[in-house]
């Protein structure tokens, strides 16, 4: 079940300002390095983070799950002077596609790939978290959640990818262990008096998370 019907969301990119010649290499890059191109952020979602991120002016941009850089580059490209992007990659053969990517991009210099398990990273940060872009696996969906909200600086927010799942979230006959950790952390920040959140239907469903 797409969010979308095909034909919006191809008007929708039509409609959205072209990507930059690096950032369509590392999409282009990425069909043929690996077989999970669908997993990229892409054209419509990569350039929503930019503006958001080009609206809140954060300092520090924390994403959780890197893949092969894309997302990563979209936000630098929206960071004031002097903000870093710092990302978080397990796996190591999608960090060193992602470091590549980075490196061609005119924004290495704002952006940081740590390699390894993403909650030691994030149990490591002591700097307040302005902006948060959560893209991983499923299955730890809250437990991002959980380390990223008390980090979170006065201003601070957090995107979430993939929340309605292609639709599987709404089929009570899915109940395997990604869709049932997406809905438990729809669930949760649905009812967490910490924060506000909204579902935006921007690409498999992008939850926006600010602290009250």
């Amino acid at each position: 079940m797409p969010v979308l019907p095909e034909e919006i969301e191809s008007y929708a990119s039509a409609h959205t300002t072209p990507e930059p010649s690096w950032l369509l290499a590392a999409a282009r890059a990425t069909a043929v390095e690996t077989s999970s191109a669908q997993m990229l952020t892409g054209h419509l979602a990569g350039r929503f983070l930019e503006f958001v991120v080009w609206a809140l002016q954060p300092r520090l941009v924390v994403e959780v799950g890197t893949f092969t850089g894309y997302a990563a580059m979209s936000m630098a490209a929206g960071l004031p002077d002097g903000g870093r992007v710092i990302t978080c990659e397990l796996d190591a053969r999608h960090a060193a596609l992602a470091r590549a990517h980075i490196a061609a991009s005119p924004y290495s210099d704002r952006i940081e790939l740590r390699e390894g398990p993403a909650l030691e990273t994030l149990a490591s940060m002591t700097q307040p978290v302005d902006f948060a872009f959560v893209d991983a696996d499923k299955e730890n969906y809250l437990n991002y959640y959980e380390a990223l909200v008390p980090k979170l600086s006065e201003r601070g927010a957090i995107a979430v990818d993939n929340v309605l799942w292609s639709g599987r979230v709404l089929d009570p006959t899915v109940s395997d262990a990604a869709t049932e950790a997406i809905r438990a952390l729809n669930e949760r920040v649905r009812h967490d008096d910490r924060v506000t959140c909204v579902i935006a239907t921007v690409r498999d469903g992008l939850t926006l998370i600010r602290r009250r």
